[in-house]
């Protein structure tokens, strides 16, 4: 099976703080921002909240993506977030399937 790569976004409530992140194991990294197993910007802002993620086949793609959502104004990625989860759904239990 061909490893996947993600690219996400974390919050604490719905049109709350953001962080972007990149990882290749999304479930567990999405536990450690739950847990606050990792002390990081996420845990002091208990960003725990996965409400968007995307799904690439290579690295470079993924980190290209990363880069260019972390410098989207506000307004472009709440919208991003919206048009794909328009109630702020944690999407944790979805990922755990």
């Amino acid at each position: 099976m061909q490893k996947q790569y993600y690219v996400y976004i974390v919050t604490n409530k719905p049109r709350g703080s953001l962080y972007i992140g990149i990882t290749s194991e999304l479930q567990k990294r999405t536990w450690e921002h739950k847990s606050k197993a990792v002390k990081s910007f996420t845990q002091k802002y208990n960003l725990d909240k996965i409400v968007h993620y995307e799904i690439f086949d290579d690295p470079e793609n993924a980190i290209r993506r990363e880069k260019r959502l972390k410098k989207w104004n506000r307004d472009w990625k709440l919208d991003l977030i919206e048009k794909a989860n328009p109630d702020w759904k944690d999407l944790y239990e979805e990922i755990c399937k």
